[in-house]
């Protein structure tokens, strides 16, 4: 099964394409970023960050899309330009009818950790390995949608991605 993974943004929104097999093994077939122009005005950038990714679906064909959910920290400017990339992403999934489930950045890594508080670097660290990856994948965005592609695989291996699944408008639901 291909997963996608994605770390949404709006100057910077990291990709990961991952296999999933029946056997639990995973394999990255793809990952980057998309990058928007920083002094553009907000919705050419949520224009240009809907055109690639709906390029990145189309290229992929992702069964399902594994999205890093929002978390408010102290910056609420970005926290809402981050919701409307967001909401970019959940649509360009909906119009390709991929399944979308979400995990907050604690979820991510206490699954990939065993705890909720784990650096980037640790979080980079094991994304190489799970992947069986030379080098820490880069940009950061990227490792981090990585990161959610693989949480959604461990989670459906362990039989607990159900209470993840983002609703959408049929309420359909993919075998995994």
């Amino acid at each position: 099964m291909r997963i996608l993974g994605i770390d949404p943004g709006i100057g910077i929104c990291g990709f990961g394409l991952i296999d999933f097999t029946s056997g639990a093994s995973m394999k990255a077939l793809d990952f980057g970023a998309v990058t928007t122009k920083v002094d553009a005005p907000l919705p050419s950038r949520l224009l240009e960050l809907y055109d690639s990714l709906s390029q990145v679906f189309s290229e992929t064909k992702p069964e399902v899309v594994a999205v890093e959910k929002l978390f408010f920290a102290k910056n609420i400017t970005t926290g809402i330009a981050v919701a409307e990339a967001r909401g970019v992403v959940l649509l360009v999934a909906e119009q390709n009818k991929v399944p979308v489930y979400e995990y907050t950045p604690n979820e991510i890594k206490k699954t990939l950790t065993g705890y909720g508080t784990a650096s980037k670097s640790q979080m980079q660290e094991m994304v190489k390995m799970e992947l069986s990856l030379e080098k820490k994948p880069k940009p950061d965005d990227a490792a981090d949608a990585l990161a959610a592609a693989i949480t959604c695989g461990f989670l459906y291996r362990n039989g607990k991605n159900d209470e993840y699944k983002f609703s959408n408008t049929k309420g359909d639901k993919i075998k995994l």
